[in-house]
């Protein structure tokens, strides 16, 4: 398993993350193997590089990767793994949590976000007169992603809301196609197609009319953190860069290089890792990584509970505590 620690409070959360997840292979008789790789600010200070040659080796050959935030640098690194690793569908889950103040109760949403094309294709120039950006829509990646949302929501609430902005945009239009092409094929899922302004307005307004969301790659980006500001914060905001083969798991937070030493929140981190058990669990059919998965996911709601809060929300544990919390919570989970 490949392991960029990133910059600024990325070292932390994801040495807490680390720490939880060797607690629980004690725990429930599992075999990790954490490689660090190098890649971000400090990797391209020292290298010249943000993500240098042999990092991306080490990671395309790992089982799957666990990623801090990365500062400065994010964008040659996190979107050139999502391209060369051909991630193609961003997760972003929002959900209210225990005694976490939230503008809407009893949310439940998913954001499902393409997430190799579009503003971010990086086909784009800038001049001291212009600057230009291709907003790149293909037909291949907006069925791929519309599947991967029809699958979810078959788990979930069988709701799918297509987002775009058809009324304006011819990349939208194909989009929108695309996506209600893959529709027909799942007629037992209740599909509505929501302009991405609109959709910006509801999130806030009636959070809970939303199961799956799907839409493209930047206004998946925007609509995620506002999805997690109407449910808390983006500290509590966990996500997954899927594609065929291969899962990047990240906290959907930056980097926070002013944030006080030991005070960083590690729960989104966490609860990327959870992410990370549960796919690796359905992949390889491993029973054993989804008691852990579960186990995580209880520890973490458990400690909510118990207002185990990290300044960022409005408590004053350290990022030590919090961690130690969820570990001791761990180690009264049944592994059988």
């Amino acid at each position: 398993m490949a392991v960029i620690p990133g910059d600024g409070i990325g070292p932390e959360v994801t040495q807490a993350t680390l720490e939880v997840l060797q607690a629980l292979e004690n725990r429930f008789s599992l075999s990790f193997d954490f490689k660090n790789v190098e890649a971000g600010d400090g990797s391209k200070s020292k290298f010249g590089i943000a993500l240098p040659e042999k990092s991306y080796q080490t990671i395309s050959s790992s089982n799957a990767c666990l990623k801090g935030p990365v500062g400065e640098s994010a964008k040659q690194v996190i979107i050139a793994l999502r391209q060369r690793l051909n991630l193609y569908a961003n997760i972003r889950p929002a959900v209210t949590l225990p005694n976490v103040p939230s503008i809407h109760s009893h949310v439940d949403l998913v954001v499902v976000r393409e997430n190799t094309e579009g503003l971010y294709k990086g086909i784009e120039d800038k001049t001291p007169e212009y600057a230009f950006s291709v907003r790149v829509v293909t037909k291949e990646a907006s069925l791929r992603i519309a599947r991967v949302a029809y699958e979810m929501a078959m788990k979930r609430r069988r709701r799918v809301t297509v987002v775009h902005k058809s009324n304006v945009l011819s990349s939208c239009e194909l989009f929108s196609e695309c996506c209600m092409n893959v529709a027909r094929h799942y007629p037992k899922v209740q599909t509505e197609q929501m302009y991405v302004d609109n959709a910006s307005y509801q999130l806030v307004k009636n959070p809970r009319r939303f199961d799956v969301i799907v839409t493209t790659n930047m206004f998946g980006d925007i609509l995620s953190d506002e999805a997690a500001g109407v449910v808390g914060s983006l500290g509590l905001s966990p996500s997954m860069n899927l594609g065929d083969q291969f899962g990047l798991f990240e906290p959907v937070h930056g980097s926070a290089p002013d944030l006080p030493k030991g005070t960083a929140n590690p729960l989104a981190t966490m609860m990327s890792a959870r992410l990370m058990l549960e796919w690796l669990a359905e992949k390889h059919k491993d029973d054993a990584l989804k008691q852990a998965s579960e186990a995580l996911w209880r520890s973490i709601i458990q400690i909510l509970r118990k207002r185990v809060f990290t300044p960022d929300l409005g408590g004053s544990s350290t990022t030590a505590q919090v961690t130690q919390a969820v570990i001791q919570e761990i180690s009264t989970q049944n592994p059988s």
